[in-house]
């Protein structure tokens, strides 16, 4: 899709209430800020779906990724199911980086957490990327938009896994 209209965007998005629970404050922060700033600026549009604006539930379901896209006014649209199996490595990859980041943050330099910090984009962007792929002929999406999913879907398979 070459060109999208303004109302090929998410409104509201919703994070499965089973798929997810309380998590630690650092992941709690990020979810917060992941859906802010997807609210505040994405494209979002299901190829030969209706216009939007929409609202995405976010689901992992039999260890399956649920993408449940409804209209503005709730009419459901479309449900896109997702095998996790091509994103486990990365999403893998992606917590134990975290967590590195998150004990260099407490007690090692300002080098080290820079450090630490490049390697935790670059594994969030090599799993925005693959989601982008994913989605391909699916859902289209622009490489933000599908950065702020990546992680929201890093905050659903935490609890999940």
């Amino acid at each position: 899709m070459s060109e999208h209209a303004p109302e090929d965007r998410l409104i509201a998005i919703e994070l499965d209430a089973a798929s997810i629970g309380k998590a630690e404050e650092n992941v709690e922060h990020e979810r917060r800020v992941a859906i802010a700033d997807l609210l505040e600026a994405n494209r979002f549009r299901p190829e030969d779906g209706p216009g939007g604006p929409y609202r995405l539930r976010l689901a992992i379901e039999e260890q399956r990724l649920v993408f449940d896209v409804s209209a503005e006014d709730g009419t459901p649209v479309r449900m896109f199911v997702f095998s996790l199996g091509p994103l486990r490595r990365i999403l893998k990859d992606y917590f134990l980086i975290c967590e590195s980041y998150y004990e260099a943050v407490r007690d090692a330099s300002l080098a080290q957490i820079e450090a630490v910090d490049m390697g935790r984009r670059g594994v969030h962007n090599e799993g925005s990327t693959l989601l982008k792929e994913r989605l391909e002929g699916k859902i289209d999406v622009d490489f933000d938009t599908a950065r702020r999913l990546f992680t929201l879907i890093c905050a659903l398979h935490r609890r999940s896994a």
